[in-house]
């Protein structure tokens, strides 16, 4: 297993990448290593998105390192998705970018003949996923969503506004509960990750609380 994870950190890891997708194909679910960043032209080598991952209009995804989506989500990019560099998204997560839940009603049976951009009641907007944010299996974020950095969505979360930075969401419709630099500074009380924590701003501001209660 050594030499395998030593061969895929090396230059021929993204031909191993292109290899187990194609196994993937025929071998599901499994979590694949690698992933092409159509906005970016990058090839996230760290990125894991399983095979049983549904992308709906690739090319207007936007996928950071080290990212990590679970099986049977749905991520759908029609109208532009940004998922930040350490996000996780859990096992049946669906990220909606469009939706005809009023258009089918107004327009009933000329529905399908009309234009998607002309269509009255449909409903579209860009989802963004900040940094390091964490989304729990089952949850649904709606259209023109802005979910910030270092966020904890809990499961079963349905988001249908934008969230701010480092917060945790719960419920239907989902609202903040707290804050993630709180719960962090219960970790730093019993290990130091000053070598880990990814955002040095949040990590000074940590470290002052801690300061002021001994």
């Amino acid at each position: 297993m050594r030499l395998i994870e030593r061969m895929y950190r090396s230059p021929l890891g993204r031909m191993m990448s292109v290899v187990v997708s194609s196994f993937a194909r025929i071998h599901r679910p499994l979590m694949v290593y690698g992933y092409y960043d159509y906005g970016s032209r990058s090839f996230r080598k760290y990125t894991r998105i399983s095979s049983t991952v549904h992308i709906i209009n690739k090319k207007h995804l936007s996928v950071g390192e080290q990212v990590w989506v679970w099986h049977y989500s749905i991520l759908d990019a029609t109208e532009g998705l940004q998922i930040g560099e350490g996000c996780q998204i859990g096992a049946w997560v669906g990220v909606f970018t469009h939706g005809s839940e009023s258009s089918i009603r107004l327009l009933g049976k000329e529905f399908v003949d009309i234009p998607k951009r002309e269509r009255k009641g449909y409903t579209r907007g860009s989802v963004k996923i900040g940094d390091y944010t964490f989304v729990g299996a089952r949850s649904v974020v709606l259209p023109g969503v802005k979910i910030g950095r270092g966020c904890l969505i809990g499961s079963g979360t349905l988001v249908t506004e934008d969230i701010p930075d480092y917060s945790i969401v719960m419920g239907q419709p989902g609202k903040v509960k707290g804050s993630t630099i709180d719960l962090d500074e219960e970790y730093f009380r019993d290990c130091d990750y000053l070598d880990t924590y990814y955002d040095s701003k949040v990590l000074e501001e940590i470290k002052r609380k801690l300061n002021k209660a001994l």
